[in-house]
């Protein structure tokens, strides 16, 4: 899967709107291209318990080794890199999703399960998790799980925490500095007045009026 067909499999609009609120929305928070810096610091408009903890959140950890690992591969799988920027580990995702797990704790448990659920399945089908499967082998269980509307009942689990775990990793990269020059986002920038445009003076009879 290329970037291209990772948004439009992702499709951006449809992305949880209460997941992007918590993500990048919440008052009082950085600017949303700053993901997950190394150090916290005390910036206008932020109280200092804010600050505190989102220092105690960083100084945790949630997800072992393997699971980090298999967060990496996953978001990779979502985002890859492409000609015009880098892949979504490239853009510091997994360590995104680690630290808003544990921001907002109701992923902590569905994004576990899944990974485990994830392992579970690879381990009974190809006798390997789900990193030290081939290619092929992940691109075929998770054919089964990417795609809701085509999934079978018994892949429920599956669906649910792929569809976490896609949400997640669009909101890390989208949100960080790589993701919005990917997608060509300026943000705000001062326009020089130029005045009245000249077909709108000639609509009014104004051309020759000096403003």
């Amino acid at each position: 899967m290329n970037r291209r067909d990772s948004l439009k499999a992702i499709g951006l609009g449809t992305l949880t709107t209460g997941l992007l609120i918590g993500v990048g929305c919440k008052p009082g928070d950085k600017a949303a291209t700053e993901v997950t810096p190394d150090k916290a610091v005390a910036v206008p408009g932020r109280m200092p318990e804010e600050v505190e903890r989102e220092n105690k959140l960083k100084a945790e950890k949630y997800f072992d080794d393997h699971e980090m690992a298999t967060i990496t591969v996953l978001a990779d799988i979502i985002i890859p890199k492409d000609d015009k920027s880098g892949s979504a580990s490239d853009a510091k995702v997994p360590e995104f999703i680690e630290f808003i797990v544990k921001d907002i704790p109701s992923h902590k448990l569905p994004m576990r399960g899944g990974l485990k659920w994830l392992d579970m399945q690879c381990l009974n089908r190809y006798g390997n998790t789900f990193i030290k499967c081939s290619n092929s082998q992940k691109t075929e269980l998770l054919d089964q799980i990417a795609y809701p509307y085509k999934a079978k009942a018994e892949m429920a689990q599956g669906v649910a925490f792929f569809n976490r775990m896609r949400d997640l990793t669009a909101s890390g990269f989208w949100s960080s500095e790589m993701g919005t020059k990917d997608i060509g986002y300026a943000g705000n920038a001062p326009n020089k007045w130029m005045g009245v445009p000249a077909d709108v003076l000639k609509q009014y009879g104004m051309e020759n009026v000096k403003i």
